[in-house]
């Protein structure tokens, strides 16, 4: 359940503690709480563990550059820290650090790995049941394996047909397709999850984990049909904040495990993942034609930069771009 945060004291005191109760204060995701909460370990650290509210700017400006000339981080890594720590700065001790001067890390964004569709077909080939429906989703859909892992019985809809994504990096819902192909399967999914539930029921169970705030706000909704998980676990659990017994859905790693399994026993030698199905799913779009904003869109990037690196993978015969000595 990497999901779901820990528990915290009552009344928070140690520094860390008070760090987490503000980012969950403010609805963040907790994956970003988590990364946050480890770029300001790794901060500290560095300053031999030195309290935040003693350093400033100077300091923040160090550990950056270190990050860049010493780890050779990417690009995005060392954004990713320093949000970490502006976010704490900033927002959690009200202090503002001013203009930071620090060395930009100059390893660039590589290339994403991807499949060509007869290699995607093949992995999936390899993969059985629950696990492989969940991969074709990813390439198929262009979901992340999380999206994938936390989809909700309501986020299908089989009459346009489409998937609603919510439970998004960044919290930023969006609408992607929903391939025909495998509509039959997904309903049978569907059906064995809301089965599951009214079994769950019977035996005096069935609530599902909400995000957020939405077990406060609607009380009962955790209960219904609709927000049960597509790909439920196949034992019930306790969440650890609350005590309270219940399925969640079924856990990442056996996915990325399964995937894993897949591509040694198709014997392709990338550097590949479940995030390559994404990769895939975006490049082989770009090369039938679909435009980068829709593209975009799909995806769920804030910025269309982000998408525009497909356009680097895919090759310039296949963008219909040609030399103009064979003209």
């Amino acid at each position: 359940m990497d999901d779901i945060p820990v528990p915290l004291p009552a009344i928070p005191t140690r520094f860390m503690d008070r760090f987490r109760a503000f980012i969950r204060a403010r609805h963040l995701a907790y994956r970003t709480e988590k990364t946050y909460c480890n770029w300001v370990r790794e901060f500290i650290r560095f300053h031999d563990k030195r309290h935040p509210e003693s350093m400033g700017a100077e300091e923040v400006n160090a550990w950056l550059s270190h990050l860049a000339n010493n780890r050779n981080v990417a690009v995005n890594t060392q954004k990713t820290a320093l949000n970490a720590v502006v976010f704490m700065y900033h927002q959690f001790l009200g202090r503002e650090l001013g203009n930071l001067q620090f060395t930009n890390t100059n390893r660039g964004r590589k290339l994403p790995t991807v499949f060509s569709h007869d290699e995607a077909m093949s992995v999936l080939s390899n993969m059985q049941g629950t696990n492989r429906l969940v991969a074709s989703l990813m390439y198929g859909s262009g979901l992340r394996v999380m999206e994938a892992a936390r989809l909700r019985v309501q986020d299908v809809d089989f009459s346009e047909p489409c998937l609603f994504i919510r439970e998004t990096k960044g919290d930023k819902w969006r609408r992607t397709i929903l391939p025909a192909s495998i509509c039959e399967s997904l309903k049978n999914q569907v059906e064995f999850a809301l089965s599951l539930h009214r079994q769950d029921l019977e035996d005096g169970f069935g609530e599902v984990y909400m995000p957020g705030a939405l077990a406060k706000k609607y009380p009962k909704a955790a209960r219904s049909p609709a927000w049960q998980y597509v790909f439920p676990a196949l034992r019930l659990s306790i969440d650890p904040r609350s005590g309270v017994r219940r399925r969640h859905h079924v856990g990442e790693q056996q996915i990325r495990r399964s995937v894993n399994d897949a591509i040694r026993a198709t014997g392709i030698r990338k550097k590949a993942s479940c995030h390559t199905f994404r990769h895939s799913f975006a490049t082989n779009l770009l090369k039938r034609g679909t435009d980068i904003r829709s593209i975009q869109e799909l995806l769920g990037h804030n910025d269309l930069t982000t998408t525009q690196i497909y356009t680097h993978v895919v090759g310039t015969h296949e963008r219909g771009i040609s030399s103009p000595l064979d003209a």
